[in-house]
């Protein structure tokens, strides 16, 4: 895979990840505006995050019969009009409507991503094309969460949509064309899962993304009410962890070439059990900051190191794993924040310790799950 090539794509992955976080953040000052409630406002959140673990399953079979290139630059063109739609939006309806497309079609640059850099990048090397290709959507995700506590909610949509505008035709003209790994539209999510290294390696991802976004997502309103932080401090703990994930990415993909993607998945599992298991304490800042990153750390190292493991798929498994790996992760993600609010209504020091008990525990069944046999 050409240098720029490979630009074109980390670019793409940042535009496309700018209002992900931002948009938990953005919830009271829509409910504002529109003069709803929060509660209301809230579900520009998930009418994302379900079209998004739908649309994920489609696109790995779809580049079997089409174009990459095609269907990435309709794909970006869609969401960047989806964009211009949530930025103009005059209420709650036609901004959920715009969210709920700009699910369908953003879901399309993970899985294609690693489709490609599998598809293109020789083993050895892909652990830090992964990394750096997940970094720049960190840093995406980074830039628009911090903006969007400083400008106004509809340009966290506009910028994006401007910023897509702007890169396709440098995707038109710096792609190159990747018909020559289409063949037929055929989809094999049967066929994978008949495969037990498949369905270990799902589970495994599926308990993980349980696990962080179950705590991850209850962190907040832990600093506030145990801690008494101000809204500021929380917003700037839960942004270090961010800040520190992108690091994450890009040292662990090194790590997943060298060290090894299990290895390397297994050392952000242990850093995450014991970061979310020391925050139950009551420290001083200073020491919540340091275990902020390392959580951060932690989760993007064990999220590199799987997800390198996943281009090392079959070919014909390829395409369906790196679907999965999207659609399960986020499925997962809802079902972990419904599962963990039950526990941490019930004592925040009972969820977390949970929380880092059974990443432990899946510590332990690690080198089981991933393991090719």
């Amino acid at each position: 895979m050409k240098r720029l090539t490979f630009v074109i794509l980390c670019l793409e992955g940042a535009v496309l990840s700018f209002n992900v976080a931002a948009a938990a953040a953005l919830v009271p000052a829509v409910a504002g505006d529109f003069a709803i409630s929060q509660f209301s406002a809230g579900r520009i959140v998930w009418m994302y995050m379900l079209p998004y673990g739908v649309a994920a399953l489609i696109y790995g079979p779809l580049v079997r019969r089409f174009d990459a290139k095609n269907v990435e630059l309709m794909c970006l063109f869609l969401f960047s009009l989806a964009n211009l739609a949530a930025g103009l939006s005059h209420g709650i309806a036609s901004l959920l409507a715009a969210r709920f497309f700009m699910g369908v079609f953003g879901a399309s640059v993970i899985p294609l991503g690693l489709i490609l850099i599998a598809r293109h990048i020789e083993p050895l090397k892909r652990g830090s094309f992964v990394g750096l290709f997940f970094g720049a959507t960190f840093i995406g995700s980074l830039s628009g969460l911090f903006l969007s506590g400083i400008i106004h909610w509809r340009l966290i949509f506009l910028i994006p949509a401007l910023c897509g505008a702007i890169l396709l035709p440098f995707m038109f003209f710096g792609l190159p064309s990747f018909k020559a790994d289409a063949s037929g539209f055929k989809i094999n999510y049967v066929a994978a899962l008949k495969s037990k290294t498949v369905v270990k390696v799902f589970a495994y991802i599926f308990l993980v993304s349980i696990l962080y976004h179950g705590a991850q997502q209850w962190l907040g309103v832990y600093f506030s009410t145990d801690f008494g932080l101000s809204q500021f401090a929380i917003s700037m703990l839960i942004t270090l962890g961010s800040l520190s994930g992108i690091f994450g990415e890009v040292i662990g993909g090194r790590f997943a070439d060298s060290l090894g993607r299990r290895k390397t998945a297994a050392v952000g599992l242990l850093v995450m059990a014991v970061s979310i298991m020391l925050v139950i304490f009551k420290s001083p800042l200073f020491v919540i900051a340091a275990l902020m990153a390392a959580w951060g750390f932690g989760w993007t190292f064990n999220h590199v190191g799987v997800s390198t493991m996943l281009t090392d798929m079959p070919d014909e498994l390829l395409n369906e794993a790196a679907s999965l790996n999207s659609s399960v992760r986020f499925v997962a993600g809802g079902l972990g924040v419904a599962l963990a609010g039950v526990l941490m209504s019930k004592s925040f020091v009972l969820g977390f310790g949970a929380t880092g008990t059974c990443l432990l525990i899946l510590l332990v069944f690690s080198k089981k799950l991933l393991s090719a046999k």
